[in-house]
């Protein structure tokens, strides 16, 4: 499944919601529970629907595989049912992507808009030896001995085709192409041959940088922090781990105006999703909903080529079958 976090505004306000993406077309999942579950004769459709299949994507991920499952039924049957089924009293359950949304305004949001976490590594060899050559350095020898990250800020998550006012008065904002693994089971003590099992899906990340600030903190050997901390960009969507049949193979993108800056593959990462997964759970418990991310393909980012965003660029991220994430930068208000 292409799992998305969709916003529905309505007459009595608005909400939001999980869903799939069939195509062109968004399935409420938590609906589209409810309807079959009525169509099953149960007596009370919407409250069984709301504990087996939640309406939020945290809650959902909470839910594990079970939850997982139930959705995966859920969403045959109304895909089987064709466009016109709707709610047990009438609800939407199809939105479309194409055409405008009345008398409902739809919005697409980051897939996790509120993640519990945010681990972003550095797992790719090319990337560290790049940025470790312009500060005169070599790759660090701990680095070959386990994977390294630092905590993100998991508040000020972006989602697709959202704008991000320019930020601390850099002179120096960084795109950064990444790809992330959500977690989707609590688990502790993880090793990694297991650790596959507990990846809800994948996304696209853009961990945005203002490398002038960051590289100012991280010369007292913290950080980094304010650096980094105003915006990570997620999205579009969260793809299940059975859609991609082999994630090695991903090409990896990074168009600035529609020229590409930045292009690789995911398969020469050097940490693998679920080496990290068995570092981070080693005596610390791991949630539904964590996100870890890849850290920067080689030659990703604007710092390993010497050119940096401005205002009104638009910055497109693209791994398929995941999709497009794209930003505009703006002024600050």
């Amino acid at each position: 499944m292409k799992l998305v976090s969709f916003e529905v505004s309505t007459p009595v306000g608005s909400y939001i919601r999980v869903g799939a993406l069939h195509r062109q077309t968004i399935v409420d999942l938590n609906m589209a529970c409810a309807r079959l579950l009525a169509d099953q004769k149960e007596p009370q459709p919407y409250r069984l629907a709301n504990a087996m299949v939640p309406e939020t994507m945290l809650a959902f991920l909470e839910g594990g595989p079970t939850a997982m499952e139930r959705a995966r039924e859920a969403l045959a049957y109304t895909l089987n049912s064709g466009p016109e089924i709707r709610g047990p009293s009438g609800e939407s359950i199809f939105y479309s992507l194409d055409a405008p949304q009345t008398p409902c305004a739809l919005r697409l949001l980051a897939p996790l808009p509120n993640p519990p976490s945010l681990r972003d590594f550095i797992a790719f060899e090319s990337h560290i030896a790049a940025t470790s050559k312009k500060r005169g350095q070599s790759i660090p020898p701990e680095w070959y001995k386990f994977p390294v990250y630092y905590k993100g800020n998991h508040r000020t998550i972006i989602g697709p085709d959202a704008e991000l006012p320019w930020p601390l008065d850099t002179t120096k904002l960084d795109y950064e192409l990444e790809m992330a693994c959500v977690i989707g089971r609590k688990g502790q003590n993880i090793p990694a041959w297991e650790a596959s099992h507990y990846i809800a899906g994948y996304t696209i990340m853009n961990d945005f940088s203002a490398r002038d600030i960051q590289f100012q903190e991280m010369a007292c050997r913290l950080g980094p922090a304010k650096g980094k901390d105003f915006a990570t960009a997620i999205g579009p969507c969260l793809v299940t781990p059975d859609e991609i049949l082999n994630l090695d193979a991903l090409t990896m993108i990074a168009r600035v105006n529609g020229e590409v800056w930045s292009e690789g593959r995911f398969g020469t990462i050097h940490w693998s999703f679920p080496q990290m997964i068995e570092h981070v759970s080693r005596d610390e418990t791991i949630y539904p909903g964590d996100i870890l991310g890849s850290g920067t393909v080689g030659g990703g980012c604007g710092l390993e080529l010497d050119r940096y965003l401005h205002v009104g660029d638009i910055v497109e991220l693209e791994i398929q079958p995941i999709g497009i994430l794209r930003t505009r930068i703006v002024e600050q208000v």
